[in-house]
């Protein structure tokens, strides 16, 4: 299990937070940081550590990132270092249209200048000693899968003891209608821990890339 860190000591650690304000430059077009941040096109990043994905309040966001945090997606350094290199390997829908930061450097830079904004009192996972968070790491041919549907209902037993069928949100988000790819994503992700739910954690790391692609295949026609 990761090491927990303070803000500060994440940012001495990891990411040098002054050439982060200036990686930062790429984001103020749609996010503020600071005293008197706004929501703006997308939500002010004051205290993103701990905040579950889609959870700002009066924040716009699209149903896929209000989906990815129902689905248990808190932004850490990892998580926020697997977003901020492609937004659309862990949120597959978001409608953030930013292409990614994909150097390590920049995006520990710029990670450890956001910690200057989060709340002191509060814990932040630290990343990797390099730099790097864990990064979702999924062939692009995984995405190409053809599922079996009737294989994928034989397997969905198991979820339907939690999630509800007729796609209902009763204290747990609905998977009914879900597109292929953005669930598919997401189980690799949870298969991986970026996505931090123990059981669902523990359920998509029985599952090979097949099993994943025919749930998927089933739940995207089960009405």
């Amino acid at each position: 299990m990761a090491s927990l860190l303070t803000g500060n000591a994440w940012a001495e650690g990891v990411g040098d937070s002054v050439q982060g304000a200036a990686v930062f430059k790429k984001c103020q077009s749609c996010h503020q940081v600071g005293e008197d941040a706004k929501n703006r096109v997308g939500p002010q990043l004051n205290d993103i550590f701990g905040r579950t994905a889609g959870g700002l309040a009066g924040a716009k966001y699209s149903k896929s990132m209000i989906g990815a945090g129902e689905g248990g997606l808190v932004w850490s350094a990892e998580t926020l270092d697997t977003f901020l290199e492609n937004p659309k390997s862990l949120v597959a829908r978001t409608r953030m249209s930013f292409r990614g930061l994909k150097d390590k450097e920049d995006r520990a830079n710029l990670i450890a200048y956001l910690s200057e904004f989060s709340d002191g009192s509060a814990s932040l996972p630290s990343a990797q000693e390099t730099g790097q968070g864990p990064e979702i790491s999924l062939d692009p041919s995984v995405l190409f899968i053809v599922g079996d549907s009737e294989y994928g209902e034989y397997l969905s037993s198991e979820c339907l003891t939690c999630h509800q069928s007729n796609g209902t949100n009763d204290g747990i988000p609905g998977i009914t209608a879900w597109p292929t790819k953005e669930f598919v994503i997401a189980m690799h992700a949870y298969k991986q821990k970026l996505r931090p739910h123990p059981v669902m954690q523990m359920m998509a790391g029985r599952l090979s890339d097949e099993e994943i692609a025919a749930l998927a295949a089933y739940f995207k026609d089960l009405e």
